[in-house]
Parts: structure tokens; C-alpha cells; sequence
């Protein structure tokens, strides 16, 4: 399931690589009981996958690391001996990669998923408060700077939509899919005050940690080439982060948020590896604060529970009949969603599906609130 996401039917073919490092995983028995003593809740297909990247990278053996992206060039393209080779690459070093395993875990920072969050920002923008933005799971802090990127959504037969700022140096582009275009804000909103808050902060900074983020990205050139000018911009404006976990952290920051302004929660790929008693606490604490103050909460994550097994999105919003099917088909993708709180009412809708790379958008018709 994770490799057919990555790249399937229609998808890019810089995303091959992604794909192909999943495939050789799958297909290899060897590799599997390997990457089998990883724990379970250190997601190993995804961290022994960046920890074959990393070392990759640090080691430079060839051919292989000729198949690898370097930041501002093209995509090489991905030759036939990939799987031998990359396969071969793991197992001499085995040893290095558990040790590896051991001492991280996987973390994606993929700043492409901005762009997912952008069209769902429209109502809140046309609400003309400001905004207080709390992104959950942050890592690197790379979302909480949406508002310094450029954004550029290419349509159907040509069309081209654009927002955000653009004398970024971040442009991120994402391909529309579907029947219906996504209803994008006129301008981003202002954001008075942000937050992060993760179980593990992380130091841009620091160069180690700046190289096993660098190697957790999808080895396809654009979210390469994204997250080394996402990193650069997030380095150059500091946003505090707040260590600790979610639900333990949340009501406090919410609480001590200014009155007046509009509170926007995100979270992107973060919620679904809740398990399922932490998800309804946290469900809970943002429905208890959403009848004290208006918010929002906007959340970009695959269906739970996660798996061909999933009928409902994070935010608990059953997923229509279609999502479903696609989800058992054609494995993992983002669903984004939106819950409302108003005046002590709730309204909530799923808005999109989204490849888990940022590759493309596909809008959907939502029912324009619904009370749940």
C-alpha cells in the first residue's frame, strides 16, 4: 500500500525512486526481517527506508547514489539494476542500518503539504480575524511558516491559480485533479502569534539533525529541492515549539490564546498515528475548547484506522462511499478536512483527497457544513 501511493497510476515519474525503494523492500525476504526488528511503532517500512537513504548519502556508493536527487538538478533517471543494487547496499550494511533505527525515528517533514492546507483556509481568511496558528507535530516548525511560501495550482487544460508571497523563495506547485477547483483565498491570512508543539522539537540548526530530515524526505527532486529552501526560511524566523505530547499541551496553549483572535489548529500526517483512545481524548479537547471559543481545526491525514479497514477521517467525519473504495485500491493518501467551531456550533467537512508527497489536490463537493 505504501509504495502504490507514492506513485500511482498518473503519478510523476520523479517519484519512481520513492516507489522502487518500497517495492525492493517488499519484494525482499531478506530485507523484510531486517526491517522486521525495527519496533512496530517506529513505522519501519518508512525508517528503514530513510535510513538506507541516509547512509546513501553519507557514503555516496556508486552507481547507486547516481540515482539519487541532488537539490536543484533534475531527477536522475532511476536504472534497471535499482532494486540489485539497493538491495545488495542494505544488506552490507545491515548493521548500520539498525543501528540507525535505533537511535531515530521516522520524521517527514513534507513542507509540500502546505499547499493542502491553503484552499481549506478560505472561509477563515473571508472571517477577517486574525490568526493564531497551533500546528501539531510540527518537527521542524516547516508549517508553521505557510504564510512565507508562494503557492501555485496547476489545473486542467492550463489553468494556473496562484497565492501567498510571491518573492519567496519557495514556490510550491501541486497538480489539481477532479471535477471541481479548489475555492483558494484571495491572500493568506495574518498570523499574529504561531506555535509548534511536537514530542520532539527539532533544531534546524544542528547539522545532524538537518541531514536525517533531509534523508526522511521522498528522494524525489522537488520535495528535496522544498524542504532545503523551507529549512532555510524556518531558520531564519524562529517559531517557539512547545515539547510534550498533544493532548497533554494542547488545552493550555488554546486557553492562553488572545481572546480576539481566530485560533486555526493543523495537524498533517500526525493524528493518524494516534492510537485510538488518544485520538478520541483528542477529538474531545478540541470540541470542550471549540464550545469556549471559535476555532478551527484543519487536518491533512490518511483515513482511520489506517489501512484497506478505514471508513472515517481523523477529525471522526465518515468518508464517503468513493474515498473508501479509492482508499482500499489504491493505499494511503491524505484526506483534508475541516471541523468549524462557531459561537459553540460545530460544522465540519472533508474537502480534498491529496497525495502523501503534495503531487496533487483533488477537491471534492462537500456538503457546505454539516453539523455533526
Amino acid at each position: 500500500m505504501v509504495a502504490s501511493a507514492w506513485s500511482m497510476a498518473g503519478a510523476p515519474p520523479s517519484w519512481r525512486l520513492t516507489a522502487a525503494q518500497f517495492e525492493t523492500l517488499r519484494d525482499d525476504e531478506e530485507l523484510l526481517n531486517i526491517a522486521a526488528t525495527v519496533p512496530a511503532e517506529k513505522l519501519p517500512p518508512l525508517l528503514f527506508g530513510a535510513a538506507a537513504t541516509f547512509l546513501v548519502q553519507a557514503l555516496r556508493p556508486e552507481p547507486l547514489a547516481g540515482w539519487f536527487p541532488v537539490a536543484g538538478e533534475p531527477q536522475p533517471p532511476l536504472g534497471a539494476a535499482f532494486p540489485a543494487e539497493y538491495r545488495q547496499f542494505c544488506l552490507d550494511h545491515r548493521d548500520r542500518l539498525l543501528e540507525l533505527c535505533s537511535r531515530h525515528r521516522y520524521q517527514m517533514n513534507e513542507v509540500g503539504r502546505c499547499a493542502d492546507l491553503i484552499p481549506a483556509l478560505a472561509p477563515l481568511v473571508s472571517d477577517g480575524r486574525e490568526l493564531v496558528l497551533v500546528d501539531v507535530g510540527t518537527g521542524a516548525g516547516l508549517g508553521l511558516h505557510f504564510d512565507r511560501y508562494h503557492y501555485l495550482y496547476r489545473g486542467p487544460g492550463g489553468r494556473r491559480s496562484s497565492v501567498g508571497d510571491p518573492g519567496s523563495s519557495l514556490s510550491i506547485e501541486v497538480e489539481v485533479r477532479g471535477e471541481h477547483a479548489p475555492d483558494l483565498p484571495s491572500a493568506l491570512p495574518a498570523i499574529t502569534a504561531r506555535v509548534g508543539i511536537d514530542t520532539e522539537p527539532l533544531d534546524l540548526s544542528e547539522p545532524g539533525v538537518r541531514a536525517w530530515l533531509a534523508a526522511c524526505i521522498p528522494q524525489e527532486i522537488a520535495a528535496v529541492t522544498r524542504f532545503q529552501l523551507a529549512a532555510e526560511i524556518a531558520t531564519s524566523h524562529p517559531a517557539p515549539a512547545v515539547r510534550g505530547e498533544a493532548c497533554d499541551v494542547l488545552p493550555g496553549i488554546l486557553r492562553g490564546c488572545d481572546a480576539g483572535a481566530l485560533v486555526c489548529v493543523v495537524d498533517s500526517y500526525v493524528a493518524v498515528f494516534f492510537s485510538p483512545g488518544k485520538l478520541r481524548r483528542f477529538r474531545g479537547l478540541i470540541d470542550t475548547v471549540g464550545a469556549e471559543r471559535d476555532m478551527d481545526w484543519i487536518s491533512v491525514d490518511p483515513l482511520v484506522p489506517m489501512g484497506r479497514t478505514a471508513t472515517h477521517s481523523v477529525l471522526g467525519l465518515p468518508a464517503p462511499p468513493g474515498v473508501v473504495k479509492r482508499n482500499r485500491r489504491d493505499g494511503v493518501f491524505g484526506v483534508v478536512g475541516r471541523l468549524t467551531y462557531r459561537g459553540g456550533r460545530r460544522q465540519g467537512a472533508l474537502l480534498a483527497l491529496a497525495h502523501p508527497g503534495a503531487a496533487w489536490l483533488e477537491w471534492i463537493s462537500p456538503v457546505a457544513g454539516q453539523a455533526y
